[in-house]
């Protein structure tokens, strides 16, 4: 018996991995309210659809910040993808080059960029700015000098969040697993990411708390790539990242797993539309698993989304393979939903489809 969707992949890749590796890739921070919000905030929303309309071809395809990409749907940022499988980011690298749609690889990435790149898809690359401005340029100099086209600057961490599940676990990379493009930028590099339990006393010190605006507005413009500012839930914080010299923004709540009880980032998503007024990108992510959700998100406004932990329950379940099928699965629920609701292109789909319930 194979997933039938996004769901069940994830019921299989439980059964596959070890109990400390699941929990710390489903778990939210402290009571998970914001985690399950995220899902539950797309069932709050209706489609009305449209009918008699020619959709006997439909068009998925789009271009964010100058990349073509066959559908509207991006790989989050997600860390250790070897805790999921022996091959890790370079799997779900080689499955979205497949497919051509974006990856944007974590700083967590337990591959190298070098090699995650050279399966020949589109890489975009998810940054924390560490306080050392050195280290930043270093890492970014790195990655744009690799093949990636865009950095995502993460803006919801200056410090990590608490993950119980991580802690109760006492969760630890094994040895010989760590974040592979950061081991020659810290003295103490994976030795000292083995340490201790959950997230906060493996990699505190890549984080940067007194990360300012001022500092976003430096590397926007040194960045010889576009820069987005990843973890927005204010419209207002939406308009001043644009201002600032990002090229868009991404309204995400870090999958549910650092402040919690933020609202659900499809919530807050019209606010962050109406900030940025066109001015440039914006995606979403955070509870994405059907494709009448990516078809929610884009009536409201959104260019694409991203998908986080799906692509690692289809890692898990079947390393490359799985990740081709959780993402040619959503992009087949995607293709239904457009017809179903009257809509041939992506530009067809808008906002009078989606009411609130």
């Amino acid at each position: 018996m194979t997933p039938q969707n996004l769901i069940d992949a994830e019921a299989f890749a439980r059964r596959r991995l070890p109990k400390s590796i699941y929990d710390y890739y489903r778990s939210g921070a402290w009571d998970e309210i914001s985690l399950g919000r995220n899902r539950e905030a797309y069932g709050e929303l209706e489609l009305h659809p449209r009918v008699l309309v020619d959709v006997s071809k439909r068009d998925r395809s789009t271009t964010l910040l100058g990349t073509a990409t066959s559908m509207p749907i991006l790989a989050a940022p997600t860390a250790f993808h070897r805790l999921a499988h022996p091959d890790g980011e370079a799997a779900t690298a080689r499955a979205l080059a497949d497919l051509n749609t974006i990856m944007v690889l974590s700083s967590l990435s337990t591959t190298t960029v070098e090699e995650v790149t050279a399966a020949g898809g589109p890489v975009w690359f998810q940054l924390y700015a560490n306080r050392d401005a050195a280290i930043t340029r270093a890492l970014v100099d790195r990655v744009v000098a690799a093949g990636c086209k865009a950095i995502m600057l993460t803006a919801d961490t200056p410090v990590w969040g608490v993950r119980e599940r991580d802690v109760r676990n006492g969760f630890h990379l094994p040895p010989g697993v760590g974040a592979a493009n950061l081991a020659n930028l810290d003295p103490e590099g994976e030795a000292r990411s083995r340490q201790g339990s959950g997230m906060g006393q493996a990699f505190d010190w890549m984080l940067h708390p007194a990360l300012s605006w001022k500092e976003l507005e430096s590397i926007c413009a040194w960045s010889p790539v576009p820069v987005l500012l990843k973890g927005l839930c204010r419209g207002d914080d939406a308009a001043r990242a644009i201002d600032s010299g990002c090229a868009g923004v991404v309204v995400s709540n870090h999958g549910g797993r650092q402040l919690d009880t933020v609202p659900a980032t499809i919530s807050v998503l019209p606010e962050v539309v109406e900030a940025v007024a066109g001015r440039g990108l914006v995606l979403v992510d955070g509870g994405v698993r059907r494709g009448t959700d990516v078809l929610k998100a884009i009536a409201l406004g959104a260019d694409a989304v991203q998908i986080g932990r799906p692509q690692l329950w289809g890692l898990a379940c079947d390393g490359e393979r799985g990740v081709r099928g959780i993402f040619e699965h959503l992009d087949h629920e995607l293709d239904l939903a457009m017809a179903l609701t009257g809509c041939p292109s992506l530009e067809a789909i808008s906002a009078d489809l989606v009411r609130r319930r």
